[in-house]
């Protein structure tokens, strides 16, 4: 990793969020293109009891003051081992889907009807699995960074994988984030999920909050988690995130739009067992996003948001020879 950060040749800047407080870096290490991410660390607290603000602040320095409030600059005291300033991950050799993701681009709406889902979305999904996918094979059948594994039941179709998600530096309890990775590959999405799979997933959803109460007993209990999914996903092979409910920097990645709970699927597909395959989905979507740019999806897209707004224009001029 030292030798991957000497080597990186800066190009540019991909995108940078106050929020999360990150940036992303496009450049080069040996002549092949790289992404690199840097995200500044949460506060991490094991001793609330004796909690000394000098083991957070090394040097201040005053920018203003007036009656009884004072704000500063500070340089923090960091420890690599227990108290990193920041988390940083290499996409090494990234390709120009990975480039397309993590820069800065518009969003838009969608509303995805089934006829849109079976004409453009699905055949999308199968244009990017196989080799697309092969580090999620590596994972589950080739035991690539099994030493990280939290849980791995080899079961072809019940079990599953649940291991630290990238994003977590695996020290800081309250950024908790684990991925279940399920073995079996017949759901590449919620759009697959039907009534026959409500036992599969209560399953796992139980399993998962089971082992994470035993290998992490600062999560309490099991209302401590939030256990969801994402539509679209960023790869077409089932996978269920799990991270703590005081999580402080999910960013798009739990907002409406994105992130479905397990629960709510689960309760969906018992109120009707083809609930996702018959229902409009509505998401956002960014424009360097694959299916957004998908032969025919924006069209379609366009063509219907523009039939919406003709009907509502109708609609109120009906209201308004009605009065």
């Amino acid at each position: 990793m030292e030798q991957l950060i000497k080597n990186f040749e800066f190009s540019r800047i991909l995108t940078t969020n106050p929020q999360t407080k990150s940036i992303v870096l496009l450049g080069k290490i040996d002549g092949e293109s790289a992404i690199v991410s840097i995200e500044k660390s949460h506060f991490i607290v094991e001793d609330e009891e004796n909690l000394d603000l000098n083991q957070f602040v090394d040097s201040v320095r005053l920018i203003n003051e007036n009656d009884i409030y004072r704000w500063s600059s500070i340089n923090l005291v960091q420890d690599l081992a227990n108290s990193p300033g920041a988390k940083l991950n290499i996409i090494y050799p990234c390709t120009e889907t990975h480039i397309r993701k993590y820069s800065s681009q518009e969003q838009h709406y969608v509303l995805e009807t089934p006829s849109m889902y079976e004409k453009y979305t699905k055949p999308y999904i199968e244009s990017m699995k196989g080799d697309r996918i092969k580090w999620v094979y590596n994972i589950l059948y080739e035991g690539k960074e099994s030493e990280t594994f939290v849980y791995h039941d080899k079961d072809p179709v019940n079990g599953f994988v649940l291991l630290p998600d990238m994003k977590w530096d695996k020290l800081n309890m309250d950024a908790l984030y684990l991925c279940c990775i399920v073995n079996r590959k017949d759901i590449s999405s919620i759009r697959d999920i039907r009534g026959v799979h409500v036992n599969f997933l209560e399953s796992i959803q139980q399993r998962i909050k089971e082992v994470v109460s035993k290998e992490f007993p600062a999560i309490s209990s099991p209302d401590k988690l939030r256990i969801f999914i994402h539509y679209q996903p960023s790869y077409y092979h089932f996978h269920i995130h799990v991270v703590n409910v005081k999580h402080p920097g999910l960013g798009d990645g739990i907002a409406i739009g994105k992130a479905v709970l397990l629960d709510d699927v689960i309760e969906n597909v018992k109120l009707m067992d083809d609930y996702y395959e018959k229902r409009s989905l509505g998401y956002l979507i960014g424009e360097n996003h694959g299916l957004w740019n998908f032969p025919g999806f924006k069209e379609e897209h366009y063509k219907r948001e523009g039939k919406r707004e003709a009907d509502i224009e109708i609609g109120n001029e009906l209201k308004k020879t009605d009065i």
